[in-house]
């Protein structure tokens, strides 16, 4: 290719050149050290990938590289937790949530440490990488462990704010990130609070409740169909576990239709979620799931496969209004 890479074009976002939410993650850990908070970071040969290679420079003593040993690092997380580190971890999601899902389960959440489990590049954003790569099952993984709180923050501000969050969560959390190149929905210092969903606007034809990388098209999408006349709302469900079922069953109650938005398999993430919190209730709301309808994802560039999978705005915005007429 002749001449610089576009910054718009999907080979820029592939060769990572530029992943700004992630200093968030590293920038928030760095200020809990030195607020004197006993934390500790790790990764699997991915410190460039995910950010910490901010952290491991400013703290070189509090990191550990474990090279590509992803479930020694969980395990080794849970060692750690017991002398009273509070250790974050991170890999790729569809490593962490998978591979070590026997380390999560039992030495993490059965042993009841505050260990911070960091799956990023989730979904289908690691393009094509390839099946193997992509995370479309691990929420529906992790949500299943019991005393596992699961995070999806929408952007770096809100990880940020969840992270800070964490240092007085005593349960041991899954957060799962993008890429970092995800748009920003919030602005720095935005509060968070495990379990509460922010309520973005209610709508009386349907409420879209979307999570993680989603949030931000979701957003675009509703912006154009209230533009357009359309009585929609807006949740972001950043937290999956524990879900906040009093958001959903009042926007239930406004709304005829609920949508859920996820980069994930429709079973067992959000859609399934939420699809429990009303049947529970025995709620008339209609339900539809709008993500990967349980099939393995394709192999291509992120940008080709939100378009393919209408997981950016104009296919979310497309699936509202086939939904509502």
């Amino acid at each position: 290719m002749n001449g610089p890479i576009d910054p718009n074009s999907w080979q820029y976002r592939q060769i990572n050149a530029r992943a700004p939410g992630l200093s968030y993650l590293s920038n928030a850990l760095i200020g809990l050290v030195e607020e004197g908070h006993p934390v500790v970071a790790a990764t699997a040969d991915l410190q460039y990938s995910n950010g910490l290679v901010r952290f491991a420079q400013r703290f070189p003593e509090r990191f550990t590289q474990f090279g590509i040993s992803e479930q020694n690092m969980v395990s080794a997380a849970a060692g750690m937790a017991t002398t009273g580190a509070m250790p974050f971890v991170a890999t790729f999601a569809s490593f962490l949530a998978l591979l070590c899902c026997e380390q999560i389960r039992t030495d993490v959440a059965y042993s009841a440490l505050p260990v911070r489990l960091i799956g990023h590049h989730a979904g289908i954003s690691l393009g094509f990488y390839g099946t193997s790569h992509h995370a479309t099952e691990d929420l529906a993984i992790m949500r299943s462990i019991a005393d596992l709180t699961v995070v999806a923050p929408a952007d770096g501000p809100q990880l940020a704010a969840a992270v800070r969050a964490s240092i007085t969560h005593a349960q041991p959390i899954y957060f799962r990130i993008g890429r970092g190149q995800e748009p920003k929905v919030y602005d720095d210092g935005v509060d968070f609070k495990f379990g509460q969903a922010v309520v973005h606007a209610e709508g009386s034809e349907l409420t879209i409740i979307a999570c993680g990388s989603m949030v931000h098209p979701s957003r675009e999408a509703f912006r154009t169909l209230r533009a357009a006349g359309k009585s929609v709302g807006l949740i972001d469900m950043h937290t999956i576990k524990p879900l906040d079922t009093k958001a959903i069953l009042s926007a239930a109650a406004k709304s005829r239709v609920i949508m859920t938005i996820e980069e994930h398999n429709i079973v067992g993430g959000l859609g399934g979620a939420v699809a429990e919190v009303l049947a529970e209730a025995g709620s008339p709301a209609r339900l539809v799931r709008h993500g990967i309808r349980d099939e393995y994802s394709l192999i291509a560039p992120p940008t080709h496969l939100y378009r393919h999978y209408q997981l950016d705005a104009a296919g979310i915005e497309a699936a509202v209004r086939e939904t509502i007429g």
